[in-house]
């Protein structure tokens, strides 16, 4: 392309969800009340476990990072959606842009990766319990959330670094409230053949793959609280892994309705939606989720706002 064309430019533009004026303080506050919601309630979280030494154990220590991981995530695209309605621009500048790709598939990867962990502290909870020590041990849980950090660290250094290396056309609009990859590398004036490649491996590798163990995790479970004789042990052991198994329903859900969306022609607005399921009604439904099914968690958030624990 001629130089004119092919330039390295400075901002791109967020058309978000609404053109229509009147629209923007609904869109506001309600996406202001989320994010207040989500900071809040997953602080709560990490408040609660680390103030009750009851709780210090694999799965919360699992959950704690979950937290801080969706505090992060959304505070990564809302923000900034935030600035824009209340400036009334749809600028995001071009390293703003690449930033937020960067932190966007850093913590997204890092929320799959500890999604897959809890569903495997469950399974060797519930159906190896007499090793569970041994095999949960603190070392081997650091280890874990460690490895999940690096290597989704890694993954969106890489695929940020691959973008720097595309052209894009002055005034490129991308129709998101944030910059998706998938939008940005689609309006790419240059050959992105490569960074499809790697972008649809990365989200086969790290997004997909677990899915199989959470999966598989799950059905031992089941099948062995169907082998409980108890139907007070059936509804304990149930209820540990409940909260959980809603969790990752609603993020694989919601994530599989991102791609799917945008692979529909015309279906924009649809992606638009499914992302806002993705990434921010999930962090924020993820603390009432584990609040309200956790007897343990309401007993730890009981004692810190004073009120008598029965």
């Amino acid at each position: 392309m001629e130089s004119d064309n092919d330039t390295r430019i400075s901002e791109f533009l967020l058309l978000g969800f609404s053109g229509e004026s009147e629209l923007q303080p609904l869109i506001f506050g309600l996406f202001l009340s989320m994010y207040l919601i989500t900071v809040f309630g997953n602080l709560l979280i990490i408040l609660a476990v680390s103030s009750d030494s009851h709780l210090h154990t694999p799965m919360y220590f699992f959950l704690t990072n979950l937290s801080f991981v969706d505090i992060c995530f959304i505070s990564t695209t809302v923000p900034k959606m935030l600035q824009n309605i209340q400036t009334g621009s749809k600028v995001i500048t071009y390293p703003g842009c690449i930033t937020q790709i960067y932190f966007f598939l850093l913590f997204a990867g890092c929320d799959d990766f500890l999604l897959s962990m809890m569903a495997y502290d469950r399974f060797v909870a519930i159906c190896h319990p007499l090793h569970y020590t041994v095999i949960m041990n603190p070392w081997f849980c650091v280890l874990l959330v460690l490895v999940a950090w690096i290597t989704s660290v890694l993954n969106s250094l890489l695929q940020s670094l691959m973008v720097l290396q595309l052209s894009f056309c002055a005034g490129m609009e991308i129709p998101h409230f944030f910059c998706d990859l998938n939008q940005v590398i689609g309006h790419a004036c240059s050959d992105r053949f490569l960074n499809e490649v790697v972008m649809y491996f990365a989200t086969v590798l790290l997004g997909v793959a677990p899915l199989p163990g959470i999966l598989f995790s799950y059905s031992k479970i089941v099948s062995s609280i169907c082998g409980i004789s108890s139907i007070q042990g059936k509804y304990k052991a149930f209820s540990t892994c409940a909260s959980h198994l809603s969790v990752v329903s609603l993020f694989y859900c919601t994530g599989l309705g991102v791609y799917l969306s945008s692979a529909v022609p015309q279906g924009s607005h649809a992606s638009v939606v499914a992302s806002v399921m993705y990434t921010v009604v999930t962090p924020m439904l993820n603390p009432f989720i584990y609040s309200l099914r956790n007897r343990d968690i309401k007993r730890a958030l009981k004692r810190i706002i004073g009120v008598p624990v029965m």
